[in-house]
């Protein structure tokens, strides 16, 4: 008997636990059911509220008259880069040049023709009298003026990566200018280091021939020197930089695939070809070409006033360079710290020109001043004097930090003043290589046109 009760309390609870369980699965399935339907009656209502946008901006869109090359000019600033400042600005430095030129002209023409007439008269006269005589001036230093440079090296690798900057910068303001590079972002960037390694061989050659000229045999160290002068300022710079962003965890931070890149750059294009740009440059222009012999014991330089002294002349010589561009650094420096596109490469180009025939002027009548009070030193002083242009854009560099800018804390400040530092160094070289070159022209005419014992 206590059996079968007990098997007839199993067999309804399970007969209760089964219809539980099939109410509860038939429950689910309903539910499901319900989701899937009020899922598609959404979609289906989502899908026609888009037809209808679809429909209703189809309806509205009009054709636009600007062409898909210039669609880029919406975010630009014609009115603040094309203001009549600008233009004045350009019309100023460019009535200067004139004005310097012509200046610089005159002066050099009737002052050398006094000065050959005074030295040509040495023909007729007898050499006891030309022994008593006082002659003064630049002919007296004419056996040590090609005396080679101290620190030859660095100087040659300065002029070798002048010329390569000044090369990169043209090229890279034409292929802006025709190829609209700024309405991309990193293009103009890409196509400057493409630039900079494709014409690696013109830092080998003009430096590797002017160390050759100045009589240097530690040439593979030059080449060196020169070819990696401006990757290490520029890695040097980006990598202080990348560890203070990183301890901001800032997004400047550069990413390492990006360094190896550079640094295979470095190394497998720009160090070969800049190898390839010495062995010509030695080979081609390697030979001395001065006109005048050098003396074996250098000559004594005698004392001169206060603003004669190199010194002086190299402070004062980057002020009219410096004149001539500091409307358009204004306009450069609002361009890339105050996110404004900047698209007037045509004026840069101007700029980029008459900084370079102003700068080439100074020097040269800076040098006439420095050897005529009989001071041979007008290397490194012709290529100081330029470069001290950079020394003034980067004073003006803090003023607009300070006046111009809402910049504050140290990643902001350091990533500032160090790029502004880069840009400030690889101007300075630009022009010192520009002075040095001018000079350089000038002194070997001046030296092979006079008659030299």
């Amino acid at each position: 008997m206590g059996n079968r009760r007990r098997t007839g309390r199993e067999q309804r609870t399970r007969s209760r636990l089964l219809h539980v369980a099939t109410e509860e699965i038939r429950h689910r399935l309903q539910r499901r059911s319900d989701c899937r339907r009020e899922f598609d009656e959404r979609r289906q209502s989502e899908t026609r509220s888009r037809r209808k946008d679809l429909d209703d901006l189809s309806s509205s869109v009009e054709a636009s008259s600007v062409s898909f090359r210039r669609r880029y000019e919406k975010y630009l600033d014609p009115s603040f880069f094309q203001h009549r400042i600008h233009w004045f600005s350009i019309f100023n430095s460019f009535m200067m040049v004139i004005f310097l030129v012509g200046l610089v002209s005159m002066i050099l023409m009737r002052t050398l023709r006094k000065d050959y007439a005074r030295y040509n008269k040495d023909d007729d006269v007898d050499d006891m009298e030309r022994d008593l005589g006082d002659e003064y001036g630049w002919k007296q230093v004419h056996g040590d003026v090609f005396r080679p440079v101290s620190n030859r090296i660095l100087l040659t690798a300065l002029i070798g990566t002048g010329y390569h900057i000044a090369v990169v910068a043209f090229f890279v303001i034409l292929f802006t200018i025709f190829g609209h590079l700024y309405t991309e972002r990193g293009s103009i960037l890409g196509t400057t280091i493409f630039v900079y390694a494709a014409t690696s061989p013109v830092n080998g050659y003009f430096g590797g021939s002017l160390y050759s000229r100045q009589g240097g045999h530690l040439w593979i160290k030059q080449m060196f020197c020169g070819a990696l002068l401006l990757p290490s300022m520029v890695s040097g710079t980006a990598l202080l930089i990348n560890f203070i962003a990183i301890y901001y965890h800032a997004s400047r931070a550069i990413p390492f695939a990006s360094v190896l890149a550079i640094i295979a750059i470095c190394l497998f294009i720009i160090l070969p070809l800049a190898l390839i740009g010495t062995i010509v440059g030695r080979n081609v222009a390697g030979q001395p070409d001065n006109p005048c012999r050098v003396n074996t014991v250098p000559r004594p330089i005698p004392e001169k006033k206060w603003f004669m002294e190199p010194g002086v002349i190299v402070l004062l010589g980057g002020v009219l360079p410096f004149g001539s561009i500091f409307i358009e650094m204004y306009f450069i420096f609002t361009s890339f710290w105050a996110y404004k596109v900047y698209f007037v490469y045509g004026f840069m180009l101007l700029v980029f020109i008459i900084v370079i025939t102003v700068t080439v002027c100074v020097t040269i009548v800076c040098t006439y001043f420095l050897l005529n009070s009989e001071d041979y030193r007008w290397q490194w002083t012709s290529f100081l004097s330029a470069a001290s242009t950079a020394v003034y854009v980067y004073i003006y560099s803090i003023y607009y930090f300070f006046f111009k800018t809402k910049m504050y804390g140290l990643f902001q400040t350091a990533f500032y003043f160090s790029y502004m530092a880069l840009f400030s160094l690889a101007l300075g070289i630009l022009c010192g290589t520009v002075g040095y070159v001018g000079t350089s022209v000038f002194v070997k005419k001046i030296y092979a046109t006079v008659k030299i014992d």
